[in-house]
């Protein structure tokens, strides 16, 4: 991990799920995570994602994904250093509108339905509020509890693109080829904090009546 992603999770609370006696046995931890749902294979999170993509692109706001390191994937959205928390919640705002028309769009691919018992369960749930006051997320380069030793792994455009052809899947990215794959592309986290932020100004327009 470089200089720049540590720096980018300083001084920020983390939870930790924890494996005693290894990954089939039992296991505690504060938070469950509902993405996505388990009938969803790993080509619907990439059709969302992409989707999802396209419609920031839209607006102007640069994106940076990353798989999950089990079965999802997470989409960043880099705000200017010293945004408050309530302008974040109010870009989430647009997050929703954006995603609403996603799943609008595509209702047999993805939903925005918070409730768990009311989703299909072979469609994405788009989680827009995962940033809010007790959610917790896995950070970049964390390993995870699978068979195949998943790491949320960070991703170029082209991979989330092109993820439906080429059969992009959790398993290519692994604790075993971590460092394989920064030694050939980088740490492509970096550019949360040298790539260019959201405009909060200009998207925030989206939402105001014509």
């Amino acid at each position: 991990m470089s200089p720049e992603s540590r720096s980018i999770q300083a001084d920020r609370p983390l939870i930790m799920k924890r494996f005693p006696n290894g990954i089939d046995d039992k296991w505690f931890y504060q938070h469950r995570s509902p993405d996505p749902m388990p009938d969803a294979p790993f080509s619907r999170v990439i059709e969302v994602a992409r989707w999802l993509h396209d419609k920031l692109d839209a607006l102007g706001t640069a994106c940076v994904a990353k798989t999950s390191g089990a079965s999802g994937i997470h989409i960043f959205i880099p705000l200017p250093a010293g945004t408050p928390y309530d302008a974040g919640m109010l870009f989430c705002q647009i997050l929703q509108i954006l995603a609403t028309i996603v799943a609008s769009r595509h209702p047999k691919a993805a939903t925005v339905e918070r409730m768990v018992k009311k989703r299909p369960t072979d469609v994405v749930y788009i989680d827009y509020l995962q940033n809010i006051y007790g959610k917790t997320l896995a950070s970049a380069y964390s390993a995870r509890a699978s068979p195949f030793a998943g790491v949320s792994t960070p991703l170029t455009r082209e991979e989330v693109h092109d993820g439906l052809k080429s059969g992009l899947a959790p398993p290519d990215f692994t604790m075993r080829n971590i460092f394989d794959r920064l030694a050939a592309v980088g740490d492509l986290w970096s550019a949360l904090r040298t790539g260019p932020t959201a405009d909060l100004r200009t998207v925030l327009q989206y939402a105001e009546p014509e």
